[in-house]
Parts: C-alpha cells; sequence; structure tokens
C-alpha cells in the first residue's frame, strides 16, 4: 500500500507547526522536493514536529527532512516514534553531502590518485631504463678493453661498411646545409652589424660561430637523426626477426657484431664531417661577402686569419667524437629494447632520435661552459 507525501505547515500563538505524513523515502523524493518548495515557511525560531500522520520513512527522507530542519534554531518533535527519532539524529550526527558535492569530491580524488599512479609509473621506468643504459654503458667499456688487448677480433669489414654509411653517405646534406648556414649567418650578421658600421666584423662573427658552435652542433643533430634513427631501427628489426637470439646461440655477442662497429664509427665519421661542414659553412660565407659586401676571397682569407685563433678550430672539433659516441649509444640501446611489434620498433626510433638531438644540445652547452671556464 503507497501513501502521499504530507508535509502542512500551520501557525498559532506565535508557533510554527510542521505536520508530516504519508511516505517519505526514496521513491517520493521528487514529489517532496516539489511539495518543499511550493510551501511558504515562516522564520520562526519555535518549532514543533508533529510526525503522527508519518507512515513510512527512510535514510533518504530523513535526510531531506533534516536539511529543510536545519534552518530552525529549537525544535520539539510530537507523536514521533523513537525509531524516527533515531533516525532522524543519525542522519544528522552523520551529514550526506549535496549531490554536487558528492560527485565533485570523487573526481577531484580521481585526478589526484591518477596523476600520482602516472608519476609513480613514469619514475619507475625511467629508474629501470637508467640502470639499464648503465649496465648496457658497462658492457660496452669492458668489450672495448678485450678488443683493445685482441685487436684481432674486432670487425673490420664492419667498421668501413659503417663508415661509408653513416660518414659518406652523410657528405651531401651536411654539406648543403652548412653552405646555406654560412650564407645565412653572412646575410643577417651584416645586415645587423652595418647598423653600428661594423659590417667588416662580419668575417669574425661567420668564423666563430660557424668553427665553435653551429658547424659541430647542425652537423650532430643531422647525424642524430639519420643515423641514431638508422640503428634503431635495424638493431629493432634484427632483435623482432630473432637474429640477435640466433647470434646468441651460436655464442656471438650482439653487443661485439652489432654495437661496437657502429659506434667506433660515427666517432669517426662524425670529426670528419664537422671538418667538412666549417669548410662549407665558410665557402658560403665568402660567397655572401663578395655580394653584400664586395670582399674578395684574399680580403675574406686574411680577415678570417685574424679572427680565429687555433682553439677556435678545435672547440668544435673536440665535441664531435662525444656526440658521435652518446649518439650511437642511445641508437643501439633503443634498437635492442624493442619488443613486440613494428610498432614498437616505430616508438623506440622516435626515441632514439629525441634523446639524441636532445643529449646533443644538454651536451654542447655543458662543453660552452666548461671552455668559458677554462678560457678557452
Amino acid at each position: 500500500m503507497s501513501f502521499q507525501p504530507l508535509f502542512e505547515v500551520s501557525q498559532k500563538n506565535q508557533k510554527t507547526t510542521l505536520k508530516v505524513g504519508g511516505s517519505w523515502q526514496a521513491k517520493d523524493l521528487k514529489n517532496l522536493v516539489d511539495l518543499l518548495k511550493t510551501e511558504n515557511y515562516p522564520i520562526t525560531t519555535d518549532v514543533i514536529l508533529d510526525c503522527k500522520d508519518l507512515k513510512a520513512l527512510d535514510t533518504s527522507g530523513a535526510w531531506l527532512l533534516n536539511r529543510f530542519l536545519e534552518r530552525y534554531d529549537h525544535l520539539h518533535f510530537v507523536n514521533v516514534t523513537s525509531q524516527t527519532k533515531a533516525l532522524l539524529q543519525q542522519v544528522k550526527t552523520y551529514p550526506i553531502s549535496s549531490p554536487r558535492e558528492a560527485s565533485k569530491a570523487p573526481v577531484r580524488l580521481f585526478y589526484v590518485l591518477n596523476f600520482l599512479a602516472q608519476l609513480g609509473q613514469k619514475t619507475v621506468i625511467l629508474s629501470k631504463t637508467f640502470l639499464q643504459s648503465l649496465s648496457f654503458f658497462g658492457e660496452i667499456c669492458s668489450l672495448s678493453k678485450t678488443f683493445i688487448l685482441k685487436p684481432w677480433r674486432f670487425r673490420g669489414i664492419s667498421l668501413f661498411h659503417f663508415l661509408y654509411e653513416d660518414g659518406v653517405k652523410a657528405v651531401p646534406i651536411v654539406g648543403l646545409i652548412s653552405f646555406l648556414i654560412g650564407i645565412v649567418l653572412v646575410y643577417q650578421g651584416a645586415d645587423q652589424l652595418r647598423r653600428f658600421g661594423a659590417e667588416i666584423f662580419t668575417v669574425d662573427l661567420l668564423a666563430i660561430s660557424a668553427l665553435r658552435e653551429i658547424g659541430i652542433l647542425l652537423t650532430a643533430i643531422v647525424v642524430a637523426g639519420r643515423s641514431g634513427s638508422a640503428f634503431t631501427a635495424q638493431i629493432g628489426f634484427m632483435k623482432l626477426n630473432q637474429e640477435i637470439d640466433a647470434m646468441i646461440v651460436l655464442g656471438l655477442s650482439p653487443i661485439e657484431v652489432l654495437v661496437l662497429p657502429r659506434i667506433l664509427a660515427l666517432v669517426i665519421a662524425l670529426p670528419l664531417l664537422a671538418v667538412f661542414a666549417d669548410m662549407m659553412a665558410l665557402m658560403g660565407g665568402a660567397l655572401m661577402t663578395s655580394v653584400m659586401l664586395d670582399l674578395n676571397v684574399e680580403d675574406f682569407l686574411h680577415h678570417l686569419g685574424l679572427s680565429i685563433k687555433p682553439w677556435t678550430f678545435w672547440t668544435g672539433i673536440i665535441k664531435a667524437p662525444v656526440f658521435a659516441f652518446f649518439i650511437a649509444l642511445i641508437g643501439c640501446f633503443e634498437g635492442l629494447r624493442v619488443q613486440g611489434g613494428a610498432q614498437s620498433v616505430g616508438m623506440h626510433t622516435t626515441k632514439s632520435v629525441v634523446q639524441g638531438i636532445f643529449l646533443v644540445v644538454v651536451l654542447d652547452a655543458f662543453f660552452s661552459i666548461l671552455f668559458s671556464i677554462l678560457g678557452i
């Protein structure tokens, strides 16, 4: 048997009587909310709650009634059973948040916990990757010592193959980029220095920028994008095809066969590419100075000799083997971490390029600070 919710307000002798009746349950909440909104409730401090006609009351109804009665300071109960009074007291002791507040709190908590979980996962992954890279670096150092003591074990054919692939084949793109950079440096530098009547120092700007920083930095970035990605893709597909597992079964070390020739080849090739890049940048700059400053080759070489010192050239070349070592190290390391399928190859190839370029820039900044401290 169902009862309609009832809520009436009457006022007599400066006292307000609230008569509650019918069914006050979860199924009646919509009607109860509408009922409480339509009544006019006097503002008074002395209120009598009459529950004589109350037939059914659950937690939802008690909560709604309690929220309404919170506005009154003095409340007297009439015809209220002990169960009804206990339920009203219970919802008053343990208040329920409003729907809006209840919906916001779990959402905020979810985002906080999700952020902490992702942060923890990334921290664990980075820690494992760091330890794996240290182990990989240690294994390379150990095998390098073996090759120093037993040089006949080194695979010379692989070395020359990668010198050709990563050095000779990179000459056109490195030369073109360096030549254009030399043109841009002279064009922009002369345009700015002309405002101060110092365009003659354009040659100094070109020499110092190209030889110390721009030449080796751009060459290393090109090599990181070209050779670093190639190392990762080649070794990654070999791992997917189980060729590396076959090497281990045959008693061959993947580090010795695949990694060390690539690292040594790049360590040899990158300084040579850097020298070539410096020459092309100076050639591009010489061409542009002859057009903009009407400076012939003899005058250009004369100013070039006055502006550079021996360390101007060597500060750029010293960086090259270090850049090459870490580019090859990252490329081979990411290749050996490939697992699953072709998607993993693409993901680790991208990581190899990004990490290689990032590390090159960081190392370049480190060398710049170091040379500045040493006064070079």
